[in-house]
């Protein structure tokens, strides 16, 4: 389901289809493994293969949010697919969470 790249300062998980229900859950713990287990990294989240994300999606990026606050660790999500855009503008997440834009 996810691919993990690590380099010295950057992290990056790239979940894949559906974030729904049980695999919100394993894409949760891969974030908070990733947030817990390496230090002064960035976690970077490659949305760019997820098809769609429910509530259960939004609180896994949410819940890693609040642990890389507390952790004062950076947290960003980048690629994020024109169908997840919506839900995360519907739901005002696109305000809390930092995502990157590729620059043209």
């Amino acid at each position: 389901m996810l691919t993990t790249l690590t380099s010295p300062k950057i992290t990056v998980i790239r979940p894949q289809g559906h974030l729904k229900d049980t695999k919100a859950s394993e894409f949760e713990r891969d974030m908070i493994s990733a947030l817990t287990q390496e230090t002064d990294t960035t976690l970077l989240v490659n949305l760019e293969l997820v098809e769609s994300i429910d509530s259960y999606g939004l609180m896994s990026l949410v819940s890693a949010l609040k642990l890389a606050n507390k952790l004062e660790r950076n947290f960003q999500i980048c690629s994020v697919s024109p169908s997840v855009k919506i839900i995360l503008e519907l739901t005002q997440l696109d305000g809390v969470l930092k995502i990157c834009e590729p620059e043209i």
